[in-house]
């Protein structure tokens, strides 16, 4: 299981000051993963409560291992997709998401959803990235993979992480949804694909975007592609991990 903590922790650290939960919030996590924003967000909110949402049932199994190792009785974690699942109406205080937002098949739709789970004038923040170009990780990965050739087929379902890249899009997506007072900020931080370069060259080969570049048929094609990876992440081993400039959009917004 790829470790999305470690790549975004300084998105983590982002997030974090803009959430702000205070004691007796209801936070709801979109997209929550292995739950490292919810179980925060549970033990800032206490005597509050957190719900974290995902689609992945090991990501949700490692959170409530995590959970119950650490003692928290104030968290839960759902198995649903936001976009259609009947949440508590107008329950939650505070709602996130830390890039679990993306790949939403009608954004104004599930947005809708969300916010009809947040109580009148609540915030949502989250993180989402910016257009592909601006992603050294996703240039870096591709080219590697490819070895720099241009393809007339489709991008892998990766590219759906960019869904909401123009950030004209997503406040004309939220204002739809049914939110206003959107703040849309401008955030620059690297991201780590591993501790050193074996680790990181594991790690990609996990990620969908890697699996479809290197479904070669042809083994000594693939193999090649491997190899050129391995090249990159030896070349962006700092000795302190392996590090990948990203931008992204800090946005947030309150429901109507």
């Amino acid at each position: 299981m790829f470790d999305y903590d470690s790549e975004l922790v300084r998105y983590q650290k982002r997030l974090w000051e803009a959430l702000d939960v205070r004691p007796g919030d209801h936070v709801l996590d979109i997209g929550c993963g292995s739950g490292t924003t919810t179980r925060d967000a549970a033990r800032a909110a206490s005597p509050g409560t957190a719900l974290g949402v995902d689609v992945s049932g090991p990501m949700l199994a490692h959170a409530r291992r995590q959970a119950e190792a650490e003692g928290l009785r104030t968290v839960e974690f759902v198995q649903a997709d936001a976009q259609t699942h009947a949440f508590r109406p107008e329950h939650f205080t505070l709602g996130v998401s830390r890039f679990g937002t993306m790949f939403f098949a009608d954004p104004v739709a599930a947005f809708a959803n969300i916010g009809q789970a947040l109580r009148p004038g609540a915030r949502f923040v989250q993180l989402v990235w910016q257009a592909a170009d601006r992603q050294e990780w996703h240039t870096a990965i591709r080219t590697a993979l490819s070895g720099g050739q241009t393809s007339s087929t489709p991008a892998p379902a990766a590219a759906n992480a960019f869904a909401l890249a123009d950030p004209d899009v997503v406040g004309s997506v939220l204002t739809a949804a049914g939110f206003t007072e959107m703040d849309i900020v401008d955030v620059a931080e690297p991201v780590c694909y591993g501790p050193d370069a074996d680790r990181a060259h594991a790690a990609v080969l996990q990620l969908g975007m890697a699996k479809e570049l290197v479904a070669d048929p042809d083994a000594a094609s693939a193999e090649r592609a491997r190899e050129r990876l391995r090249a990159m992440l030896d070349a962006h081993d700092t000795g302190d991990g392996v590090w990948f400039d990203s931008r992204a959009w800090l946005v947030t917004a309150r429901r109507r």
